[in-house]
């Protein structure tokens, strides 16, 4: 038989799973947000660009960089 406190242990690992998803995304988003900074000053540096915001990458989750910047 299952007690109170096994089913909150049970309840409460559900719902951390969700914060850790978008943990990964935003860390996903983070990554290719600096690595655009970073392709942008290697490759393409004549190329007037701004960055959009993070708040793109994390719903793109995809390269913001223009194409002909593009390796």
């Amino acid at each position: 038989m299952m007690n109170h406190g096994m089913f909150m242990l049970m309840v409460g690992t559900f719902t951390l799973a969700e914060p850790m998803d978008d943990l990964k995304r935003d860390t996903k988003a983070l990554e290719i947000f600096l690595q655009d900074k970073e392709d942008k000053k290697t490759h393409c540096p004549n190329i007037k660009w701004v960055q959009p915001n993070i708040s793109v990458y994390k719903d793109t989750l995809e390269s913001q960089l223009p194409r002909e910047c593009k390796k």
